[in-house]
């Protein structure tokens, strides 16, 4: 059984170790610890991994974050993987830092990864893992923010963090979106 890991950020090493790169950087996390490579592809850099039995396509888009749709719809169908067996991990700015969150659907949130997601496979449903990275930013600054490095202190945290989000993708790969939200959405 094959699932879709949509990883969303942006190419470049300007964006890099950004807060709105967390998806690459789970991606990352997931693949070294596979020792996956990434390979450049159709709107994508794209890797496969194995995990008791189930086949993950780990997919960062090259579209930039507001053409996510794009690689999303193309690697479902190139890949024969059911929209139910894809899940999106992104940056969330309404949850503290390093907190996740798993759901089945919803609104993009004003994430425009997620809307271009939404407006590209023409539904909401279909999984997404959110990554807190807080909202600790002046009004107006919510680009400015995304966009910048994670801080000191959130730098010492991250690399667990990361883990933990790489687990609950696993856990959506091989127990269920249900009972992966029911571990994850607790802790």
């Amino acid at each position: 059984m094959k699932f879709l890991v949509m990883a969303l950020g942006n190419i470049g090493p300007e964006y890099a170790d950004t807060r709105h790169n967390i998806g690459f950087m789970v991606a990352d996390y997931l693949a070294a610890k596979h020792d996956a490579r990434f390979e450049l592809k159709r709107h994508a850099f794209v890797t496969e991994i194995k995990h008791k039995g189930k086949t993950l396509v780990l997919v960062k888009p090259t579209t930039y974050m507001n053409l996510s749709g794009k690689a999303a719809a193309h690697y479902l169908t190139s890949e024969k993987i059911p929209k139910e067996n894809m899940v999106v991990v992104t940056d969330d700015l309404a949850l503290p830092f390093g907190k996740l969150r798993l759901k089945g659907k919803g609104s993009a949130g004003g994430h425009n990864g997620l809307k271009h997601i939404q407006e590209t496979l023409g539904t909401d449903e279909y999984a997404r893992l959110r990554f807190g990275v807080d909202a600790n930013f002046p009004k107006g600054r919510q680009v400015d923010y995304v966009l910048d490095p994670f801080s000191a202190d959130e730098k010492i945290d991250l690399p667990l963090r990361i883990e933990k989000a790489a687990d609950a993708i696993l856990a959506f790969a091989t127990i269920g979106l249900e009972r992966a939200m029911n571990v994850v959405n607790t802790k």
